[in-house]
């Protein structure tokens, strides 16, 4: 036959792999269209196309009877664990979509694992105990490009995204703070403006990451662009390096608080950072997940701790 395509052989053979393999297992044309609930004669038209389009024999016809060649006992074998790889696959998804027993695929930022995502889990499986996640923490551009791949149903974000292909709802704020060393000299006041700690270092999330871009817009907001001295992929790690008085940071509270630093409410400018839920626009859900975006939903103002 003529040479396929790359990808032309799985939508030639996939629905014939069932057909080869019952009469592989009953050797026998008629039994296996009995199994199959088909007619032996389109049965066996089937084979003999899957024969040409191969272009070997796998039966070989003794009377009734029918032998699998080399050939045949090879195929045999591949499509058995292609069926088998099939059948695994279906009812796994069959399973994720299970109302009481299915998964979210979920996704949230490194600052939201310490204390709310733990909360929110315990209690949405309150009412729904046998629902299965699968967590992805990373910061906000990442698990955008994980959302839009199809990896995740779900994900908490911040500052809450734009672009097509994308339906993000607010859910809430958190009140960013200047964090300052003990002993700063701005750690004596309670309330401070941004534009004070414009000659200090400063340390900060990588470049890509939301609440870098929230310092910097802030920042720029203030008067000034930041002197970064360090950058980090984690908040409390910023924390701990203020601490050591390395710099200065803009960060939201600590889940515990932290020896060694002074946090400072900001005035004169609305410092805060927006969290939201993002999902892909027209994506149809499996009902565990349609059950953990409406509990999200629901959560409205209530996503954070007071």
């Amino acid at each position: 036959m003529a040479e396929l395509a790359a990808g032309a052989w799985p939508v030639l053979l996939a629905p014939r792999l069932a057909q080869f393999a019952a009469v592989a297992r009953e050797s026998h044309m008629t039994r296996a269209a009995d199994r199959l609930g088909m007619p032996q004669s389109t049965l066996s038209r089937a084979v003999a196309r899957l024969e040409a389009d191969l272009g070997v024999t796998l039966f070989a016809r003794q009377g009734r009877t029918l032998r699998l060649t080399r050939a045949g006992r090879a195929f045999q074998q591949a499509a058995e664990r292609a069926l088998a790889e099939v059948e695994r696959s279906a009812e796994e998804v069959r399973a994720d979509a299970d109302p009481g027993s299915g998964r979210v695929a979920f996704g949230f930022l490194h600052t939201l694992g310490p204390e709310t995502v733990p909360a929110l889990l315990r209690a949405f499986r309150a009412d729904h105990p046998r629902v299965r996640f699968h967590l992805v923490q990373t910061y906000g551009e990442a698990m955008l490009e994980r959302l839009r791949a199809g990896a995740l149903d779900l994900c908490l974000t911040s500052p809450l995204p734009a672009g097509p292909g994308l339906v993000v709802r607010r859910l809430d704020e958190q009140r960013l703070r200047l964090v300052v060393p003990a002993g700063h000299r701005l750690g004596r006041r309670r309330r401070v403006r941004l534009a004070e700690a414009a000659a200090e270092p400063f340390v900060t999330l990588e470049t890509g990451y939301g609440l870098r871009r929230i310092t910097d817009a802030l920042c720029a907001e203030a008067g000034f662009a930041p002197r970064v001295a360090f950058e980090g992929e984690e908040a409390e790690t910023l924390r701990g390096l203020v601490a050591a008085g390395l710099g200065v940071a803009l960060l939201p509270p600590p889940a515990v608080p932290r020896p060694g630093v002074t946090e400072l409410d900001l005035i004169g400018q609305r410092a805060v950072r927006e969290i939201g839920v993002a999902w892909l626009d027209g994506q149809r859900d499996s009902a565990p997940v349609a059950a953990f975006k409406a509990f999200l939903l629901g959560r409205k103002g209530t996503l954070l701790p007071r």
